[in-house]
């Protein structure tokens, strides 16, 4: 299994995804054994057929699973955020569980990400709930 890492932020002023693509680019030559992925969330709304998000944290609310909602970033030299707008517990419980909306509406797009992700192939200890 690879080594993914998500870097999400939020510009309105920048919606261009070739901005994304570059960020990308250089994050790879720093370390190319991760499959970086690099997304605007002031854009996702589009391509999600939502409403504008307001921030990063409001886009992590629509995400497909509770337990990826989870984001990190570096406060200071030796500190650190954690944003989870939907909480930990299904994280930290190794719980796989669609948020709301992909219960119902895109309950395809989240099996599709289920078995595409191959997690609970990965991760015996994951269990997959229903909310």
């Amino acid at each position: 299994m690879s080594l993914d890492v998500d870097v999400l932020w939020f510009d309105s002023g920048c919606l261009d995804a070739e901005h994304d693509r570059r960020l990308e680019a250089r994050l790879r030559t720093l370390d190319p054994s991760v499959n970086w992925s690099v997304k605007n969330q002031a854009r996702m709304h589009a391509r999600n057929g939502d409403a504008p998000y307001r921030d990063s944290a409001d886009a992590m609310r629509y995400w497909p699973e509770t337990a990826t909602a989870v984001a990190v970033r570096r406060t200071a030299p030796d500190g650190c955020e954690v944003c989870a707008p939907l909480g930990l517990d299904d994280l930290f419980a190794l719980v796989l569980r669609p948020t709301a909306r992909y219960v119902s509406d895109k309950r395809a797009v989240y099996e599709s990400r289920i078995a595409s992700k191959g997690w609970l192939a990965a991760w015996p200890l994951l269990r997959h709930a229903e909310p």
